[in-house]
This record gives C-alpha cells, structure tokens and sequence, in this order.
C-alpha cells in the first residue's frame, strides 16, 4: 500500500521533534498518551520530525493496521513548527506547503472565499 496524501481525510502534525528511533508502538503512544487523539479515526495521518528537521515519519491508520513511512529530506530542511505541546490539525494545502518545504503559515496565500456571492 502506497500512502497518497491527498486522500487523507484527518491529518495531524506533532509539533516539536521527536526522537526518529521511535517505531510505531511509540509513536501511537505519544498520540494516545500525550494528545489523547483517536489513532483509528480512518483515513488518519500523524507526523513526526526529527530535530534536525530533514526527516519525518508518518503513521497512518489504515483499517487493518499501521503503516510507518520515513522520509529524510537529502537537499533542505522543513519548516516544522517547535512548540513541544502542541499538535495541528492540518488542510490538505498546508500539508502541502510543509512537505514543499514551507511554513504553514502562509502569510500571502489567497484566502478561501466566503459563500454567498461575489460581493
């Protein structure tokens, strides 16, 4: 099973780093433990990076177990948010800009617009 990102409905970024030899028991404790998040909401994705900030690993929940993916980031770094408390629940989009190697927090992006017309 190959993870397509863009079909993930919940996605969850633990801010922080946390230590890359962690392997899926521990990581879904800390998600357990800490955050006190659902680890079997479908379609859920948790991310994880490093201190270096040039890797991340991914658990993701996919009905009949978990699947672990690690990355490691040979040219740049990401822009991984650092408070250790806390966890984001991301868009699709800013999943997006994080993995492109961006904040976020988007300080110039368009905006989603408004329902009910154009003025």
């Amino acid at each position: 099973m190959l993870l397509d990102y863009s079909q993930v409905k919940h996605i969850y970024l633990v801010c922080g780093h946390t230590d890359m030899r962690k392997g899926t028991n521990s990581l879904a404790l800390i998600i357990q433990n800490q955050f006190s998040l659902d680890l079997y909401q479908e379609g859920s994705l948790f991310l994880f990076c490093g201190r270096k900030a040039d890797r991340y690993k991914a658990l993701f929940w996919d009905n009949d177990g978990f699947a672990l993916l690690y990355k490691q980031i040979n040219s740049g770094k990401l822009k991984w948010p650092r408070n250790e408390n806390e966890v984001k629940k991301l868009s699709q989009r800013e999943l997006r800009w994080l993995l492109d190697g961006l904040k976020i927090e988007q300080p110039k992006a368009i905006s989603t617009a408004k329902k009910g017309g154009i003025f």
